[in-house]
């Protein structure tokens, strides 16, 4: 006898109850999303503790780098959940001008999120906000990595959130490997790119869209002409923070030979500031995930200089906050993705050279540039392709909801955050409604077809008409009639209580018009 799995059976239950209708109504999809709100804050203690086991990290950064920004997300789609879900007109040509023509968001369906464990919470709870929202129901795999924090999630999260809607199924690779069997209405993956083919490979197989967030060696050039001091301490905290575990941290840096060893020093006293003589006594520099990630990070250091840092110690995951000098192109260190503290500098001969180096490689899912000079910064941003490219500053991109966040080519594809989170998950269906009139109109695409019908044609439907402007229009030119109505009446004698009326008619007028640009 057939038995069916238990991530089938998941799958089957959480489709039989998105199929009711549930998720429709946005007062279900609010109430989902306060009580996801009311988990993260009644249950800050709990998660913090686990983050702390997985990954060495302190309350406060939790609250800083896990918690704070999921809270933003939340509450911002709670206020603006009716904005996103109501009908969005667009723009009509002449044949469809008396029609009500419309984008309408709906719900996708089942949703597989497939989270991370470098920031256990944040990338796996961020893309359920806009699963959530867009009123699909979602299968929650945590990463088994992080294994205190998928513990937690999966034994506290279904005390907050419907059962049958929004389940995790926690596990390792024989589970995930089950999961990708299943139809889903989207998977949206967060991890490397090695495993993100693997889980693209799968959903072909149901022609199931995917959003993947990977990641890839984001460049970070210097300008020697900056200031080398801000621009080393916010590249110092933006590579460290989290043991270097940050799919947009600066994998590496493209400087002059000139600025080498100022860069070098600029760094070595910022990692003292932050993180104090002896990082592995400081409660804010966080471990290594494992020992297999440990061995992987420590081979990486083959064949360069160490310039800044290389303590490690294997019993804890510890490895120091580490800067590496003599890096070539063919370095062990620039073969992969570093995902950990170690922070090489290619030399380069000026901002030609790093464009060009960056372009030779993998699109990465972000372009550093550190410059006083704006041209140089808008050639980079011309020149260059990435999921985001900042200026002046490290990983803050991140914390802006109106930016959609994502790679492009090997980095991901597909993108989220605030308003983006919804539309990626959710089916934007045109719509058109028509009236049973006007027939003569639409005689022209009926059979026989003349050239004096193809004429018509062209003009009815490639005449774009925008309905918003054209009201403004109308306004206009009855403000402007009712200026030269006074005009004209000025001076008459008329009753006040007629000029009265009649000001405030126009005043009322000018309101309409200006509110409507």
């Amino acid at each position: 006898m057939y038995r069916m799995s238990r991530e089938q059976l998941v799958v089957q239950r959480a489709r039989k109850s998105f199929q009711t209708g549930r998720t429709k109504p946005l007062e279900f999809r609010i109430h989902q999303l306060k009580s996801l709100l009311r988990f993260i804050s009644e249950r800050r203690r709990d998660i913090a503790d686990a983050v702390k086991k997985d990954l060495g990290k302190s309350e406060h950064g939790t609250e800083l780098f896990e918690t704070l920004g999921l809270e933003g997300e939340i509450k911002l789609a709670v206020e603006k959940l009716a904005e996103w879900a109501a009908p969005r007109p667009v723009e009509k040509n002449l044949l469809t001008i008396s029609d009500e023509v419309y984008v309408q968001p709906e719900p996708l369906g089942v949703v597989l999120i497939i989270g991370a464990w470098n920031y256990p919470w944040a990338v796996t709870l961020q893309p359920l906000v806009g699963a959530i929202a867009a009123g699909n129901g979602a299968i929650i795999k945590p990463s088994e990595v992080s294994s205190h924090s998928a513990k937690v999630m999966e034994e506290l999260l279904p005390q907050y959130l419907d059962k049958d809607l929004y389940p995790v199924v926690t596990g390792g690779v024989p589970e995930t490997q089950e999961l990708l069997k299943q139809r889903f209405d989207h998977i949206f993956y967060t991890g490397s790119s090695t495993v993100g083919k693997l889980v693209m490979e799968a959903a072909a197989r149901h022609l199931t869209p995917v959003t993947l967030e990977l990641g890839g060696k984001s460049p970070c050039y210097i300008d020697k002409n900056c200031d080398i001091a801000i621009a080393c301490r916010r590249i110092t905290w933006g590579k460290f923070v989290n043991c270097g575990q940050t799919c947009i941290a600066p994998d590496y840096i493209l400087c002059e030979p000139s600025i080498q060893s100022r860069v070098v020093e600029e760094i070595n006293k910022n990692v003292k500031e932050f993180y104090t003589d002896n990082p592995k006594t400081f409660e804010d520099y966080g471990r290594i995930i494992n020992q297999r990630h440990f061995k992987r990070v420590m081979a990486l250091m083959e064949g360069s200089t160490i310039a800044v840092g290389g303590d490690s110690d294997e019993s804890q995951c510890y490895i120091a906050p580490t800067v590496l000098k003599d890096v070539t192109r063919e370095s062990r260190v620039m073969k992969e993705e570093i995902f950990g503290p170690l922070l090489p500098i290619i030399t380069v001969s000026g901002v030609d050279e790093a464009i060009q180096f960056i372009n030779e490689r993998e699109k990465p899912l972000v372009v550093y540039v550190f410059s006083h000079n704006n041209k140089l910064i808008k050639r980079v941003i011309a020149e260059t392709s990435s999921g985001a490219l900042l200026a002046n500053d490290c990983l803050v991109h991140f914390t802006v909801s109106a930016l959609p966040f994502g790679g492009v080519g090997n980095s991901g594809m597909g993108c989220y955050h605030g308003r983006h989170s919804f539309d990626q998950l959710s089916h934007l269906r045109s719509c058109l409604i028509k009236q049973l009139k006007m027939e003569g109109v639409n005689s022209m695409r009926y059979p026989p077809h003349t050239a004096k019908k193809l004429g018509w044609a062209r003009f009815f439907l490639l005449k774009q008409v925008d309905v918003c402007r054209l009201r403004r229009m109308a306004l206009l030119t009855m403000f402007a009639g009712l200026a030269a109505f006074v005009v004209q009446v000025k001076g008459q004698n008329i009753p006040f209580q007629s000029k009265l009326g009649l000001k405030g008619f126009i005043l009322i007028s000018a309101m309409l018009y200006f509110r409507g640009l």
